[in-house]
């Protein structure tokens, strides 16, 4: 088993792989600055302002169409659209105060429609002009994606998180299937609402229904340490739809769920840690290399806006960037350890 120490305290991330990620692009900078460094707030938001003049965000919003969106349409099946790139420039931290970002979303909000989708969420054909981008469609993977970039950006995600929080099925997560009759909830889609519920609240937004339901959304991951099956308890390779597995860990995650983005949302929502994401935190230690760094260890296929990596199976600066705050969050950097004899057999398997 890799990097998990069969007795002394995990140490600290070594200086070298620190000034790593400070190489690398402003959206990464600003972030180490604030969640492992100790950066002073003037520091960390002069870095964060260079989003949009440098790197990967001007990058992003240089791509911006005349008609407020990105490559023509308000989702397509690739990363490049407006849904995806509004996601990635969130996950980047975008500043919503800047001006940069209000005109850019401004436009979107003011311009980019659902094509085909009416207001009652009738499928009215592809020459139908629908409804406003922030309004949202029908499916809640794509609505939680939606309302997590509307929300962080300031726009009025309310009708979304209302449709949202009625589709909750009774396990306490969420289904692309629910409407062809699954009363049985998607890690994919799950994490995608969650995430949409919690940056609502972060925007200031205090509704005891919207908190309860992520809760009990949270729950849902947490009951299956995050990929486990409640039932017999075995790992759970992929969601029923297939895709790459849960214990392989990719940037950009779009729809797809991992361990560590499970773990991330956690952490972002402080969350106590329990003996529940144990084993989800193991795992993420057996990942890293010689070197204190993580891979891309998958790279989901589709045409990207901007290369936000260095590709599948290269170390990663975003994977290594949340993997550390990670552990951090859960006391693994300072002193609360897993060891290596602590896994379960089929965890050391997948992880290795």
């Amino acid at each position: 088993m890799k990097n998990i120490p069969s007795k002394p305290s995990a140490p600290q991330p070594a200086g070298s792989v620190i000034q790593w990620l400070l190489d690398g692009d402003p959206a990464i900078r600003w972030q180490v600055m604030r969640d492992l460094t100790g950066a002073s707030a003037d520091a960390v938001a002069t870095e964060r302002a260079r989003i949009a003049t440098e790197g990967m965000g001007a990058q992003l919003l240089a791509l911006q169409g005349s008609d407020g969106s990105w490559a023509g349409v308000a989702w397509n099946h690739g990363w490049d659209s407006t849904m995806h790139v509004l996601s990635l420039l969130r996950e980047l931290g975008l500043d919503p105060a800047s001006a940069a970002a209000q005109r850019a979303v401004g436009l979107v909000r003011d311009q980019v429609r659902w094509q085909g989708w009416d207001w009652d969420g009738t499928w009215r054909g592809p020459d139908f002009v629908g409804t406003p981008f922030f309004v949202g469609e029908v499916e809640p993977c794509i609505n939680g994606q939606v309302a997590a970039s509307g929300a962080y950006f300031g726009q009025d995600v309310q009708r979304i998180i209302t449709r949202l929080l009625s589709e909750q099925l009774p396990d306490g997560g969420w289904n692309c299937e629910a409407e062809n009759g699954s009363q049985r909830s998607s890690f994919n889609t799950t994490i995608c609402v969650l995430e949409a519920l919690l940056a609502y609240e972060l925007a200031g937004e205090r509704r005891a229904d919207v908190t309860e339901a992520r809760l009990r959304g949270q729950e849902y991951l947490l009951e299956r340490r995050l990929f486990r099956r409640r039932s017999i308890g075995d790992v759970i390779e992929h969601d029923r739809k297939g895709g790459s597995a849960f214990t392989r860990f990719a940037f950009p995650t779009w729809w797809h769920y991992d361990v560590l983005r499970g773990l991330d949302y956690l952490r972002s929502a402080d969350v106590t840690p329990d003996a529940r994401v144990a084993e989800a935190i193991a795992l993420v230690e057996t990942k890293c290399d010689s070197d204190g760094r993580w891979p891309i260890e998958i790279q989901h296929p589709g045409t990207m806006a901007v290369a936000v990596d260095e590709g599948q199976g290269r170390p990663s600066r975003w994977n290594t960037l949340r993997a550390l705050r990670v552990l951090a969050w859960y006391g693994v950097v300072t002193g609360h350890v897993i060891y290596a004899d602590e896994l379960p057999a089929d965890t050391q398997q997948t992880a290795s």
